[in-house]
């Protein structure tokens, strides 16, 4: 059974009740991410979300570890463009405890002078990582290009001259900001009371203000990069990218099929003839990233530097033909299937389920039932799918990012036309 809550300061509680296991899974998540930063706070959400484990008003670092460990539970956090989560899994009895200790570190951080100093050396080998995973580091560079001079482009990570910038003072003023009841949802999954976790959110979140600063969302308008760079790898590196639809789109289905049938498993169109067909390469791949009023579809291939020119060519052929004919039944029907099936194992364990809880309180503010999530992927017809790609492949929103050595010349990017 799913239950939502709001406390009078604006926090949100949704929870499902899953009598038949031992274990709880329970979240609390920041509505706010690297897009709402300020350009010179880049990074300033990630580093909050580390310095949050770095010690409370009640426990130092070592104490969090140590009491959680005591319990045999996972503990853990990320940022992402949009929002943050900190989450917390352990049996049904210990509960209590672990809610303690999650809600402490999220709500009385001490930010300690001396780890912000530790953390930002961390977290700058962290961008370094980026730097030496060119997998990772050829998405940044699109991304980055793709949506430049908008907040949804800049890196989750900051810059080294963003990092290297946080005080103590700077910390706390964007904690204080963006840490308030209206921005926070506590969501939980598994074997519990709800009635007993409300009187604990209550009892802990009841004090939180309810707002703090207005951040203002504004969809950015996508300008296709068409770069080479060239770095010193065994491989070349390619992002091929095109807009896609916001969370919330009514063609978020047809736009899901899409991404099935043209990369987005092992019988997709670019796997079958860029991988098994061709053996240009061993990773190939399309994804899916959507945000409140904006998406990206981005096709990614990692092949060798003298391929790269054919691989484009493939994928941008493959492009323009889910444009110009209706897919078939039996791979609509293929798509359907592994979507479906894609979707209901995900929600198997407790973690994910709160998830998803969480996920469909930010975005539809609701809770989105798997019935009506299924009716929505098998009402879409190929046509659908069709028009869909008739809007999103476009000639003036496609874009490519290389990242690799020298090939034998330079890329012609003409090679990428789907129209």
């Amino acid at each position: 059974m799913i239950v939502h809550d709001t406390l009078p300061n604006g926090v949100r509680l949704v929870t499902e009740t899953m009598p038949h296991v031992r274990s709880v899974s329970l979240g609390v998540w920041l509505a706010r991410g690297s897009r709402h930063e300020d350009p010179e706070q880049g990074g300033i959400a990630h580093f909050i979300e580390h310095m949050l484990f770095k010690g409370s008003e009640r426990r130092s670092a070592q104490e969090i570890a140590q009491q959680f460990d005591s319990m045999g539970g996972n503990l853990d956090a990320f940022t992402s463009k949009e929002y943050a989560g900190y989450y917390i899994k352990v049996m049904d009895e210990h509960l209590p405890r672990a809610f303690d200790i999650l809600s402490d570190l999220v709500l009385h951080p001490a930010f300690p002078i001396d780890e912000i100093e530790r953390e930002k050396k961390v977290i700058l080998e962290e961008i370094k990582m980026v730097e030496d995973t060119p997998d990772d580091l050829v998405h940044e560079l699109f991304t980055e290009q793709y949506w430049r001079d908008h907040p949804l482009g800049r890196p989750i990570l900051g810059t080294p001259e963003t990092v290297g910038a946080f005080t103590q003072d700077v910390l706390f003023t964007y904690f204080r900001r963006a840490y308030v009841g209206r921005n926070l949802i506590v969501s939980a999954a598994g074997n519990f009371e709800h009635a007993r976790l409300r009187a604990m959110v209550e009892e802990a979140f009841g004090a939180v203000p309810d707002a703090g600063a207005d951040w203002q969302e504004e969809a950015p308008s996508p300008r296709p990069p068409q770069i080479e760079r060239i770095k010193d790898l065994e491989q070349s590196h390619i992002v091929i990218g095109t807009p896609a639809f916001p969370q919330a789109h009514v063609d978020r289905y047809p736009a899901y099929l899409l991404n099935v049938i043209l990369g987005g498993s092992m019988s997709s169109r670019l796997f079958q003839t860029i991988r098994e067909q061709r053996g240009l390469a061993y990773a190939v791949f399309s994804g899916v990233s959507s945000y409140r009023d904006t998406g990206m579809l981005s096709v990614y291939a990692g092949c060798a530097a003298e391929s790269v020119p054919e691989v484009v060519e493939l994928v941008a052929q493959e492009l323009r033909t889910m444009r110009a004919a209706v897919v078939g039944e039996d791979e609509l029907r293929r798509a359907k299937d592994h979507l479906k099936g894609s979707l209901m194992l995900s929600l198997e364990s407790t973690s994910s389920r709160m998830t998803h809880l969480a996920r469909q309180e930010m975005y539809f503010g609701r809770h989105v039932t798997l019935d009506e999530i299924i009716a929505g992927i098998e009402n879409a017809t190929a046509a659908d799918v069709q028009r869909v790609a008739g809007e999103l492949f476009t000639q003036d929103a496609v874009g490519v990012t290389v990242l690799g050595p020298a090939g034998p010349a330079a890329l012609d990017f003409t090679r990428l036309a789907v129209a």
